[in-house]
């Protein structure tokens, strides 16, 4: 019986740790590829911020343009802008753990196809490695040096 309310209970703290993690245990992780409003970025609403990231383009470039092009499309660019400013979620605030799960997933973005070459590189050396391990651990010499520590 015991048993049974401890696994209950760590089930439980699993959940409330699933839901200081994402909000609520009901709802999904947000979605990492969608596009978002930067509001901690903004200068106006976040849409250019939210546009650099999900680009992978840079944002003080992405606002330069978005500038210059309103010159010569000043109707179409402010009404795609509020648009865009109305339409758009705010980016969560857990959207990402840390510094790092950002800069891996901002990667991505900006070039899918070398984070994929580079994930496989890593996956064939951490191989290697294992496979050097193993090989250690099943050969006879690992199994007298064994013997000698004991």
């Amino acid at each position: 019986m015991n048993d049974h309310r401890r696994y209950r209970d760590r089930r439980h703290d699993d959940d409330l740790d699933h839901d200081r993690d994402y909000g609520s245990s009901r709802r999904a992780a947000p979605n990492r590829n969608r596009l978002y409003r930067d509001k901690d970025r903004a200068i106006l609403g976040g849409v250019c911020a939210g546009l650099a990231d999900w680009t992978g383009v840079n944002r003080v470039a992405l606002r330069i343009i978005v500038v210059l092009m309103a010159f010569p499309f000043t109707f179409v660019m402010v009404a795609g802008y509020i648009a865009l400013w109305l339409l758009l979620p705010k980016r969560p605030r857990n959207l990402y753990r840390d510094e790092a799960e950002q800069e891996f997933w901002e990667e991505v973005r900006r070039s899918p196809r070398d984070t994929a070459s580079h994930l496989n590189r890593r996956f064939r050396d951490l191989d290697g490695r294992l496979q050097r391990m193993e090989a250690w651990v099943t050969s006879s010499e690992y199994r007298i040096d064994r013997e000698l520590r004991d």
